[in-house]
């Protein structure tokens, strides 16, 4: 064989060699962008489990604050209902705002505040909290770096062959995005 043909013959497998490196690399990345958003979903129901204890706990020193319970319960349901990304934020932080104004009203309550099984759930949710917003970084984080190698030359010819789309970010408000839900008194 000739020298051209050998060097046509590397120059081919090279191209073919990059070609299965970057759609691994595509591939790699969007699965870990699938597995850091399934660990969002699995601390938002743990958020959901939750929720009605706490409102239950509440209901027994605040009957009369019934339109709140109404609310929070209805806002749970929107975020466990919410489908996309950014359906799911706007729930979340609607659900956000109910607990903030359920756990105003516990405020009121001294013996409320000094129940041990309404303790236990406000650290339960602070903790469960805590863990949303490191899956969130790590999720955004992750996507940023799919995104990143879906738009950049040359990785994006081979991102639009096999059709791979940019992903959203989970975005909370700004209000909610600088403060976790207080819950401790």
């Amino acid at each position: 064989m000739s020298p051209i043909l050998w060097i046509i013959i590397i120059a081919l497998a090279a191209v073919i060699f990059w070609f299965i490196a970057v759609y691994n690399a595509l591939i790699r990345l969007r699965n870990q962008t699938d597995e850091a958003w399934s660990d969002i979903d699995v601390q938002l129901k743990r958020r959901y489990d939750l929720i009605p204890n706490l409102v239950e706990s509440v209901k027994g020193y605040a009957k009369h604050e019934r339109e709140l319970f109404e609310k929070v319960t209805q806002a749970r349901a929107a975020a466990m209902g919410a489908q996309g990304i950014e359906e799911k934020g706007k729930a979340e932080n609607m659900l956000s705002g109910t607990l903030k104004s359920l756990f105003a009203i516990a405020e009121n309550y001294p013996e409320l505040k000094a129940n041990e099984n309404f303790l236990k759930l406000q650290d339960e949710l602070s903790d469960t909290e805590n863990k949303i917003q490191a899956a969130r970084r790590f999720y955004n984080g992750n996507v940023r770096d799919f995104n990143i190698k879906i738009e950049s030359f040359p990785s994006n010819i081979v991102a639009s062959m096999f059709k791979f789309s940019k992903r959203e970010f989970f975005e909370l408000e700004e209000e909610a995005a600088k403060e976790p839900v207080k819950v401790s008194f």
